[in-house]
């Protein structure tokens, strides 16, 4: 459904993203593994075109674009088709949890306000908060918060969300409530690209794994593959010293 062929994208003299592919089929849960600055994240925001790649192309369905030449009209569509939860929650501080969930539909999506709630309500319902609708952004955890960001992705009926590590702002107490609900929306058959450093989501949820350095995609593999029978060396370090850790 979805395929990235040679992104490029550099920031002054740094190179992040060094001709990049990736194809997304229907219903994978890819996740993205690395070290800090290795372009996952950078990989992500110019899918999303919340960044202008440098060059490169996406084919969406039957839908080509140029990711460095997109008209609004076509960045417009691409977002319509895709949720994105950011790291660090990108909620309203004055609009309640419901109001962050609908703002999305009834200003950019022209839905009538009450139909853009009844949908808000379900969302929120879906990840946990059926309680918490009047809620401002301050009444809630970092869990909740992430998890009203979640509600906001799914609540536009996205053909993939794409998640920026989702869980690296929060407490750990925290992590497991927001990874429950991606765990549901993986078994569900959302399309998800993930962005994280939790191992075991990757191993345990996700059915494909890629691992980003240096700007470039070192390995990619199936799950199982990829943290039993590693193909590259660094794969291999990175795994022992993720075994060491836990």
């Amino acid at each position: 459904m979805l395929e990235i062929k040679n992104i490029h994208k550099s920031f002054g003299t740094l190179d992040v993203l060094k001709g990049v592919d990736l194809t997304v089929n229907k219903g994978d849960v890819i996740a993205i593994l690395g070290p800090s600055g290795s372009g996952k994240t950078t990989l992500l925001r110019c899918i999303n075109f919340l960044e202008k790649a440098d060059s490169g192309t996406m084919i969406f369905d039957e839908d080509v674009f140029d990711l460095h030449n997109a008209t609004r009209k076509e960045i417009a569509s691409v977002r319509r088709r895709t949720g994105f939860v950011f790291q660090n929650y990108n909620l309203f501080a004055n609009k309640t949890a419901l109001e962050n969930v609908t703002e999305g539909l009834i200003i950019a999506r022209k839905m009538k306000k009450a139909e853009a709630e009844e949908i808000g309500r379900k969302c929120l319902d879906k990840v946990g908060l059926s309680d918490r609708y009047d809620y401002y952004p301050s009444q809630l955890s970092g869990g909740q918060q992430q998890r009203v960001a979640i509600a906001r992705a799914i609540a536009a009926n996205p053909e993939v969300i794409m998640f920026d590590e989702p869980t690296s702002a929060l407490d750990p107490e925290l992590i497991g409530e927001v990874l429950g609900v991606m765990r549901e929306l993986a078994e569900e058959g959302m399309t998800m690209l993930v962005v994280t450093h939790e191992i075991n989501f990757a191993r345990n949820v996700s059915n494909y794994v890629i691992f980003m350095e240096n700007g470039v995609i070192v390995e990619k593999n199936d799950s199982r593959s990829f943290f039993e029978n590693p193909r590259e060396e660094r794969i291999k370090t990175f795994i022992q010293n993720i075994n060491k850790e836990r």
